[in-house]
């Protein structure tokens, strides 16, 4: 087996990557451009979780039961938990690798929160409440970590207007995540190391528009523009001085788990249910942006309900599932049908058309396990956000209903494979699915 690093890059797109700043980053540009190249197709949602995941076992979200962070605890109206490590049931790659004797050094993954037993060491992702609980495998490691560089950092706030402060946090908690790996690449025994820098996530999600000359609210020449080429020069360097420590003839991956693109906008997708007829309200909401909940629902008259986010969930009050169920479960297929006409029919704020897709979770995967929404739905192709609160003088919003965000998700990430031994063909391989990555690393590493 070759010794192997995997860099993973969260959101990363294309467009950044493989195109605009590829020039600007003298190693990772080197990487790409000499690796064997594929434009990664993510999961059905493409979100952070389930995305990683489906990579690290090569099964879809439906296998996995995971469908994005927050999922509804059957039979509730309001009752909801964060999948988490305990909910993996399928085996990772690193664990796969370890049967066969090999060490892993995995950083950051998700959901890797609460740590549970590898072969090798495990430092848990941003999912992590902070650095007071147990977040490392072995327990002790996190001791060790912390005496040399203080509590760990595993995310930062990003929704909100002190964007000086997000840059400042940022540069902050990647700098201290590189050096962690380092150190572990340098004292630890490994074969096998894949960590997750969740910074570039956070830093699309909250400086896309004053980069993207595209992004509907890009103003030129404004005081953040270069933020976003920064970081990745910063992440260029960072990943240069950690080539450094590793064997030469280490195989490199660096791949995302989605990509990104300008946030038009978002929908406030309960405030079109109740005024579509599917939820209905005891009473009108007395400020915009005010959150649904169950007590504000007069559920013996509602059909539908939903959640925002990257995508919307709708959920059916179906007899017999929901506490106060009406909606017969043999009139389900025909209002799941209604809906989808009705949703795809939905236009833009100037009456531009959509591509909106809506889905049946058995549409989608080959089995569906967990607890999935009865329909998931993705606006405009992913351009708009779901808004869950109630209360707006219109569905369109110009902002996201829960904090500043300037970047939705996209389908496309990036894969890449470097061979320092130049066994691979360089250059562009087309497309890959996201659950056949795990498939194509080990099969790279095992030398076929």
């Amino acid at each position: 087996m070759r010794k192997a690093l995997v860099i993973g890059l969260d959101c990363a797109p294309p467009r950044i990557l493989y195109d605009e700043l590829k020039d600007e980053l003298p190693v990772l540009g080197s990487l790409i451009s000499e690796g064997k190249r594929y434009v990664m197709r993510s999961s059905h949602p493409p979100i952070t979780i389930p995305a990683w995941m489906v990579m690290a076992t090569g099964k879809t979200p439906g296998e996995l039961g995971l469908y994005g962070f927050r999922h509804r605890v059957p039979g509730t109206y309001d009752d909801m938990y964060i999948a988490d490590s305990t909910r993996i049931k399928e085996e990772p790659i690193w664990n796969t690798l370890g049967k066969k004797g090999a060490n892993s050094i995995i950083v950051g993954f998700p959901p890797t929160y609460p740590p549970r037993p590898i072969k090798g060491y495990l430092i848990s992702d941003f999912i992590t409440p902070d650095h007071t609980k147990r977040y490392t495998w072995p327990p002790w490691l996190k001791n060790e970590i912390e005496k040399l560089f203080g509590p760990y950092i595993f995310d930062v706030m990003f929704r909100t207007e002190d964007r000086d402060k997000v840059v400042k946090n940022l540069w902050e908690m990647t700098r201290q995540h590189f050096r962690v790996i380092r150190y572990l690449l340098e004292n630890k025994k490994w074969d096998f190391t894949w960590f997750v820098e969740i910074g570039t996530d956070r830093l699309h999600h909250a400086f896309w528009k004053y980069w993207d000359k595209n992004h509907p609210k890009y103003v030129p020449g404004n005081k953040y523009e270069d933020v976003i080429p920064n970081y990745y020069k910063l992440i260029d360097q960072e990943i240069s001085n950690l080539l450094e420590k590793i064997p030469k003839d280490t195989m490199i991956f660096i791949v995302s788990d989605h990509g990104a693109k300008a946030m038009k906008g978002a929908f406030a997708i309960n405030q079109w249910l109740e005024e579509e007829g599917y939820l209905k309200l005891k009473k009108k909401p007395e400020k915009p942006g005010t959150d649904l909940k169950p007590n504000m629902i007069d559920w013996e008259h509602t059909k539908v309900w939903g959640w925002g986010g990257y995508y919307s969930r709708l959920f059916i009050n179906i007899r017999g599932r929901e506490p106060k169920g009406i909606v017969d479960p043999d009139e389900v297929p025909g209002l799941i049908e209604e809906l989808k006409d009705k949703l795809r029919k939905v236009r833009g704020p100037m009456g531009e058309e959509w591509k909106t897709m809506v889905y049946t979770p058995e549409e989608l995967y080959p089995v569906v396990r967990g607890d999935p929404p009865d329909l998931l739905v993705y606006l405009d192709d992913l351009s708009w956000r779901a808004a869950g609160t109630i209360g707006w003088p219109s569905y369109y919003l110009g902002e996201n209903d829960k904090g500043p965000d300037d970047a939705v998700h996209d389908w496309f990430g990036i894969f890449t494979i470097y061979d320092p031994e130049g066994t691979l063909e360089k250059g562009d391989a087309g497309i890959i699915e996201i659950h056949k990555i795990r498939e194509e690393i080990m099969w790279t590493i095992n030398d076929g």
